[in-house]
């Protein structure tokens, strides 16, 4: 509705003195504000923006932006955690997300990039009522993104959660895994889970939120999918279980990990594919840390706190 009226196009030159402070041009926020709804799409709008350094330094900030694929998973753990605060919290994490993206642009704008922001030039289109039928039109082409996005990725991700669940190390485990705890520590699922243990001890995740984080790579809205399955919970009592399984400390550097840490399959290869393998594992690399970093001061802080 906002493109077709012709007002997206005023944005950017709004905008524009507000992100610069931040080293960023003033078309950067469109694709940032795509961002909330999938990085895939606002990764690919940054080719309006003409200067190389300007475009680089929004994509890789992009990632940072919270997507829609991640609120599953503040959904689950504000219920399960924080229900007083649940609005609160979650809405916490979409401003995490922002204040870290624009501190990492300005970072980055003066440690690697050190050149200033290019001078905007855009055209103002008029004003006019959009047309329905465009508006409908646009609407179903990014919602079909969506569903053949969660036909693919997403049940192909559950679906290799269930596979290396069933199987360990000694073969296949039997029809009954997810109902038994003792069979599903024996699965390859649990292998990898258990090594990163003592990586993230310090945030108090058993081998169970460590996998759940390495399939959420596939897609964010895995994660959810595959802690009811490592868990062997439905929809219904998945809440009750991760509220013994983690405090809200820990439920909310969990949080705040899934927020940063590596972005999803299709977000990396639209980032190799507009500005190639450095960048995207560059991308891969300074969200790690940062991740990594930020949960862990969330969980000294916060267990001193509380």
């Amino acid at each position: 509705f906002l493109e077709d009226s012709g007002y997206m196009a005023r944005i950017p030159f709004i905008t524009d003195r507000i992100m610069n402070k931040f080293g960023l041009p003033g078309k950067a926020v469109i694709p940032l504000v795509m961002g909330f709804g999938c990085n895939v799409p606002a990764i690919m709008a940054t080719r309006t923006i003409e200067d190389e350094k300007d475009r680089i330094l929004t994509i890789l900030i992009n990632p940072l932006v919270s997507c829609s694929a991640r609120l599953p998973i503040y959904a689950l753990f504000a219920g399960a955690l924080f229900s007083a605060y649940q609005g609160v919290v979650i809405i916490s994490m979409y401003a995490l997300g922002v204040v870290l993206a624009l501190i990492t642009a300005l970072l980055f704008r003066k440690l690697i990039f050190k050149t200033s922001p290019s001078y905007l030039i855009v055209e103002l289109p008029p004003y006019h009522i959009p047309h329905l039928n465009v508006v409908l039109k646009n609407t179903w082409e990014r919602v079909y993104d969506f569903l053949r996005k969660a036909g693919t990725i997403i049940v192909f991700g559950v679906i290799l959660v269930w596979v290396l669940s069933v199987y360990g190390p000694s073969g296949y485990l039997g029809d009954d895994v997810f109902e038994n705890p003792q069979l599903i520590a024996n699965s390859w699922v649990a292998v990898i889970g258990k090594t990163l243990v003592p990586l993230f001890s310090p945030m108090g995740w058993d081998w169970r939120a460590c996998s759940a984080l390495v399939f959420g790579i596939i897609a964010k809205e895995v994660v959810v999918g595959s802690l009811a399955m490592l868990y062997g919970a439905g929809e219904e009592n998945l809440s009750s279980i991760v509220a013994h399984a983690f405090s809200p400390v820990s439920a909310y550097a969990f949080m705040a990990f899934s927020l940063i840490y590596l972005p999803c399959i299709a977000t990396l290869a639209v980032i190799k594919q507009e500005i190639g393998w450095k960048w995207a594992l560059f991308a891969v690399t300074y969200e790690m840390i940062l991740a990594y970093i930020v949960a862990l001061i969330i969980s000294i802080v916060g267990n001193l706190l509380f």
